[in-house]
């Protein structure tokens, strides 16, 4: 009798467990290859990243699930698609999976706060990676992402050296995203301090996009034909620069990125982008999970974990 209610409970802890990886969108229904299989013990986070169709967010799922198998966490990863509505709905579908934790990368800084409260309701701890919660509602226990101030600083950096000590320069920004605010801060008071005679003519929200950012730069440059640098704000934003720039034949203006992509790296090799400043996506991953595995383990985590930021330029492409 022990014995067959013993089978009777393992058959229905299979059956739940296999009915806690349904529904969602195809790339958040199971873990990514390679993840560890979950045993009876191990504890599921779920994952809702703004776009996966990034490659800096495909880096930045690798390294949460590289050392989620150390842990034998299972990972369950859905992508938000821009879309503020979709992410509610993906944070309250992970609250009626009763994941352990949840990490999230808003589309919307100021709209994420009522999901969060929803989450911490739940009594299911919340983190944010890369992008932070802006709004004043809901706790986040930390905060996993690069040091985005200094990043702009390094992207300044690298913009006085491409454009000398004077002339005009563009920004194609995203203003609504923690991350760009605080990396756009850093690269004015980067530009301020290194090249104060370098001046910003145009600072154009692009959304983030590499058509929209194509078409900005195609209008900046017409407004202004002595433009000496543009910076993208992430590397669909410079990419989509370059785009415009190459259509245009103006072959002088300087392009800085931000994120230091695959793409990225050849547009840099091939002489199409200056430099950018480099962030660590496997890094922030990486460290998230190791945030959440110290939480689940009593111990005490910082409120913000950063990241520093570094240079890709043409010397580093023929290393």
């Amino acid at each position: 009798m022990k014995k067959s209610a013993l089978l009777i409970a393992a058959a229905s802890a299979a059956l739940l467990a296999a009915c806690s990886s349904g529904g969602g969108s195809k790339s958040a229904q199971s873990s990514a290859p390679g993840a560890a299989p979950a045993g009876p013990a191990a504890k599921t986070i779920g994952v809702s990243i703004q776009d996966l169709e990034a490659q800096f967010y495909q880096q930045m799922e690798a390294g949460m699930q590289a050392e989620a198998k150390k842990y034998n966490y299972r990972l369950i990863f859905v992508d938000a698609n821009r879309d503020s509505a979709k992410q509610q709905s993906q944070v309250e579908d992970f609250i009626s999976k009763r994941v352990d934790a949840m990490v999230l990368t808003p589309y919307d800084s100021q709209a994420i706060g009522s999901a969060i409260v929803e989450a911490n309701n739940a009594n299911i701890p919340v983190f944010t990676a890369d992008i932070a919660n802006a709004s004043n509602r809901g706790k986040v226990i930390a905060h996993i992402a690069s040091n985005n101030v200094q990043g702009g600083e390094t992207a300044a950096s690298l913009m006085c050296k491409a454009v000398g000590s004077s002339g005009s320069i563009a920004i194609l920004d995203e203003p609504e995203v923690t991350s760009v605010q605080e990396r756009v801060k850093g690269f004015k008071m980067g530009i301020a301090q290194n090249c104060p005679k370098v001046k910003v003519v145009a600072d154009v929200d692009s959304g983030g996009t590499r058509d929209k950012a194509n078409s900005d730069m195609s209008d900046i440059l017409q407004a202004h034909n002595d433009l000496k640098g543009v910076f993208g704000v992430n590397d669909d934003s410079a990419l989509g620069a370059v785009t415009a720039i190459r259509a245009a034949g103006a072959s002088n203006v300087a392009v800085v990125g931000y994120d230091a992509t695959p793409e990225a790296r050849t547009a840099i090799a091939n002489g199409q982008m200056y430099g950018d400043a480099i962030q660590y996506p496997d890094k922030i991953g990486a460290l998230t999970i190791d945030a959440i595995h110290n939480y689940f383990n009593g111990k005490k985590v910082p409120a913000r974990v950063q990241v520093p930021v570094g240079t890709y330029t043409k010397a580093n492409a023929t290393k």
